[in-house]
């Protein structure tokens, strides 16, 4: 009896601390200027372009014009984070300014300009 009961002592002396540990990771609160669905796709929108010139669907025209664009989303993205917070106004207009963004690169890939399509290097 003595041997179950100091069995069942241990067994909850251990369960306990165990809840008793401090988290892995710490659990930090979602950080403000993090903007990485912004990111991801603006990287995917310069990506588009530069697939648009190599293949010779954008004039050189249409590529200065959409990096253009996507030159001032950054410059956008950089101003909303200055005050130490992206705000969920400035998130929509920095999408809003992405959705406008990437249906002009979708016109401009389909349209009838064409360029003379670039090695790649």
């Amino acid at each position: 009896m003595k041997i179950q009961t100091l069995i069942a002592a241990l067994a909850l002396t251990v369960g306990a601390s165990a809840f008793a540990q401090a988290p892995a990771a710490p659990v930090s609160p979602k950080d403000p200027l993090a903007t990485p669905k912004i990111d991801q796709r603006q990287a995917n929108q310069e990506k588009r372009i530069d697939q648009g010139i190599a293949s010779g669907a954008l004039t050189k025209k249409e590529a200065t014009n959409l990096d253009k664009r996507e030159t001032k989303i950054e410059a956008d993205k950089l101003a909303a984070k200055a005050d130490g917070k992206v705000t969920k106004a400035e998130r929509r207009k920095l999408e809003r300014e992405q959705n406008r963004a990437s249906g002009a690169i979708k016109r401009h890939k389909h349209d009838r300009q064409t360029a003379a399509p670039v090695a790649a290097k």
